[in-house]
């Protein structure tokens, strides 16, 4: 980009912005996201308007509608709801747990069967007596 100097003081100056502070990213809640993308996909709005007005740049705005709008055609094509990541983490330590428990309960009936075998009478083996022909023994 080339930009060159005029002396006329009625041209537009090239536009400097200062950023003082570091602002934290926001977090924008499940609702909010699902409001604006349905705000957004109302007749005669576009997407660079609601994200101009909720702060947010237009691409992001995209990328909610664009996983909102899979989300749903995969829980289509699945026959299924659609489960949120929050669920998803909450089953999947529950699963964890489980798993947890069931190879403690595992080691537990080792653990027994060994000691069962050591306390348990052995049961005496039964042995074949050998006949010589004649049939004695």
């Amino acid at each position: 980009m080339i930009m060159t100097m005029t002396s006329d003081p009625f041209s537009p100056s090239p536009r400097v912005e200062v950023i003082t502070s570091v602002q934290r990213r926001r977090r924008w809640t499940t609702a909010e996201k699902v409001r604006l993308v349905e705000e957004a996909m109302q007749p005669g709005m576009s997407v660079s308007y609601v994200a101009r007005r909720a702060g947010i740049a237009p691409s992001q705005l995209f990328a909610w509608k664009r996983r909102m709008l899979e989300g749903g055609a995969t829980a289509v094509q699945a026959d299924d709801d659609v489960v949120g990541a929050g669920r998803v983490r909450e089953l999947e330590k529950r699963v964890r747990d489980l798993e947890r428990m069931l190879g403690k309960k595992t080691m537990e009936v080792e653990i027994l069967k060994e000691a069962l075998d050591l306390v348990a009478p052995k049961k005496p083996t039964l042995r074949l007596a050998s006949f010589n022909q004649d049939g004695s023994l």
